[in-house]
């Protein structure tokens, strides 16, 4: 049977760490799941993954491969392809793929991630996730002892330039315009022996493919090997606004993102998020467990679901 003619307990949008922690979990409730993914994860630059027990270093790429093989050992279904739109059609839920394809399920999750947009610098985009970085719990064991420049978008860089101060002693706070700073944030700052650096950054220098320095509007050069941005975190849920669901603003810096309760429910009843399309801040590891508690709640529902279809058939079987 095809996934248009099936109905599914559960369709996951989205095929990263946090879809496939759920689709796996799922499938060993003895539950029919598909997840349905794009591609393009955010981590996917990088070299390896970190944080995550045992998976140390382990490339994007081979973690998901090895998910997918998990999910088709017990029996969950696996679709390449974009949601373009998602309905309710009675007690369940039908998604439109870019193909023309359908998908029907009675529950939904969303696990379809954020897309990271960067600064509007020439060269960030091609040295992210190598030595444009934004985690310092991410990359900082890689980085450590290196020179790094923190970019300023807003007040929360003098944090990150504190932050990433535990792992190197020569760490630059580039304000770029577009932060002065309080004779607070300066003693803070001159304490840690964090250096700060005036004027706008006009670009990178990369020599032999690394990243060695920063030019300013003056002509003047940083010497860095490493650059921290602060990217907007941009929810990719779009699809979900027929379902009266649409991505909030963060709260805290740029960004958008899919609001939830602590099981991972949206404000729509049947429709579940979790990993980074509700919390951009959650790494890896902690996506995956996101995704393995929505999964829990989601198969909780459906056993009541479950329990109320039988308890109706089991008295109109009486009745007759």
């Amino acid at each position: 049977m095809n996934h248009q003619e099936q109905l599914f307990d559960v369709a996951v949008i989205g095929g990263g760490p946090a879809g496939l922690s759920a689709g796996v979990a799922l499938a060993r409730a003895l539950r029919s799941v598909v997840v349905i993914d794009a591609g393009g994860q955010r981590n996917l630059p990088a070299e390896g993954v970190h944080g995550f027990l045992t998976r140390e270093g382990m490339s994007p790429r081979e973690l998901l491969a090895a998910g997918r093989e998990e999910l088709a050992e017990y029996g969950g279904a696996a679709i390449t392809g974009v949601v373009k739109s998602a309905r309710r059609d009675g007690d369940n839920f039908v998604l439109s793929l870019d193909d023309g394809s359908t998908c029907t399920a009675r529950r939904l999750l969303i696990t379809s991630g954020i897309q990271d947009e960067l600064p509007d610098l020439p060269g960030v985009a091609d040295r992210w996730g190598r030595d444009v970085l934004y985690c310092p719990y991410c990359h900082g064991w890689e980085i450590r002892n290196q020179k790094v420049g923190v970019l300023a978008s807003d007040a929360h860089a003098v944090l990150q330039a504190l932050t990433f101060r535990q792992w190197s002693p020569d760490v630059t706070l580039l304000l770029n315009g577009e932060l002065a700073l309080s004779p607070g944030q300066s003693e803070q700052l001159d304490a840690r022996s964090v250096k700060v650096a005036d004027g706008r950054v006009r670009g990178l220098v990369v020599q032999d493919d690394k990243l060695t320095a920063v030019t300013l509007d003056d002509g003047s050069a940083v010497p860095m090997e490493v650059l921290v941005v602060s990217p907007a975190a941009v929810s990719k849920a779009n699809m979900l606004q027929a379902l009266g669901l649409e991505p909030d603003d963060l709260e805290e810096g740029p960004g958008t993102h899919l609001p939830t309760d602590e099981s991972g429910l949206t404000s729509c009843p049947g429709v579940w998020a979790a990993g980074n399309a509700t919390d951009v801040s959650a790494q890896v590891m902690t996506a995956a467990a996101a995704g393995l508690k929505a999964a829990a709640a989601i198969n909780a529902d459906l056993v009541l679901e479950d329990t109320r279809l039988a308890v109706e058939a089991a008295r109109a079987s009486v009745a007759r």
